[in-house]
């Protein structure tokens, strides 16, 4: 198979060049600096300890570049989930039989896209990655550089799953082809909503608790909603000893810690913090601590402030004053 990955980020820039070096045909779409970046030194990839190297991954601008068959070709979302919405346009020129992968985080690509394609896969991704300069990615994981079960959405699996399992297995990604997969993806979810603490908040006990506090939501909203998602330890022993992250705390952090590190202008915390949120107003679950997270992370973005430079202990007393 043929994989073309939109986005040439942390995750996406990993894949490919890892696709690219076990000898499974990739075609990266990228923009701008990355674009360029790509073009002139190809993906810059570290894994974990390892020197860096440069990976020619072969790269266009733009989707209508792709001469697609639909006997051997995927399409890969790898953009983070508030990119999604300005790409579907150009979905519009991939044949219909493209099976498509969401290689992102939340859970709202996969139902939006279903609205317009019938072959649509969700992946979990847990991939300790990050990137903070064009063209450069680092894989932070001594052990396997990422776990990336698939499976198609809404349940079930079918032979293009197992087609990502086999290649993704061969670039030395650990994948498993799960009917459940959404299940999965919530757990995910649920994991993610410290995104949001760890991109604004300093480092403190503090910052645990509030952490603590955003992910009992989420649990209470997704159990209100009657979603199934596996537990916490069906996810630790999932990871197990496959993943064993690095520490780089000037270059490791949440994909929404890189986005205000770079000074993106935007971040996925409507799809992570905001589902809690949506979840909440729909099935009248109070999420007071995601909302505040929401707003702290959105107040910074807007100000252009600096990551992890605020107070969490003034925000617990926040929430404990609003729930006095």
């Amino acid at each position: 198979m043929r994989y073309v990955i939109v986005g040439a980020g942390a995750i996406g820039g990993a894949v490919a060049a890892l696709l690219h070096e076990a000898g499974v045909e990739v075609l990266l779409v990228a923009r701008g600096a990355t674009l360029e970046a790509v073009r002139r030194e190809g993906v810059r990839l570290t894994v974990a300890d390892a020197p860096e190297r440069s990976v020619p991954v072969p790269v266009v601008a733009h989707l209508d570049e792709v001469v697609w068959d639909e006997a051997r070709d995927a399409l890969v979302l790898a953009v983070k989930s508030q990119q999604t919405e300005a790409l579907l346009p150009a979905l519009a020129g991939v044949p219909a039989g493209i099976p498509v992968f969401c290689l992102q985080n939340g859970v709202e690509n996969e139902r939006r896209l279903l609205r317009l394609r019938a072959d649509v896969h969700a992946v979990v991704v847990m991939m300790p990655a990050s990137s903070l300069e064009p063209g450069r990615v680092l894989l932070h994981s001594g052990g396997r550089p990422g776990l990336l079960d698939t499976g198609r959405y809404p349940t079930g699996t079918d032979a293009a799953d197992e087609a990502w399992a086999r290649d993704l297995g061969a670039a030395g990604f650990d994948v498993v082809a799960r009917p459940d997969v959404m299940a999965w993806k919530r757990r995910k979810l649920l994991l993610n909503l410290g995104n949001g603490v760890d991109a604004a908040f300093a480092d403190s006990p503090d910052a645990d608790a509030l952490d603590d506090l955003v992910r009992a939501e989420g649990e209470a909203v997704l159990d209100a909603a009657g979603l199934p998602v596996v537990s916490a330890a069906q996810d630790r022993e999932r990871r197990s000893t496959l993943l064993r992250p690095l520490v780089r705390r000037d270059e490791a952090g949440s994909s929404t810690w890189q986005s205000l590190a770079r000074g993106a202008g935007d971040v996925e915390t409507d799809h992570l913090n905001g589902e809690v949120l949506l979840l909440g107003r729909l099935h009248g679950v109070a999420t007071p601590a995601n909302r505040l997270v929401a707003d702290a992370v959105h107040r910074l973005v807007r100000d252009q402030g600096a990551p992890r430079s605020l107070d969490a202990a003034a925000a617990l007393a926040t929430l404990g004053a609003a729930r006095a």
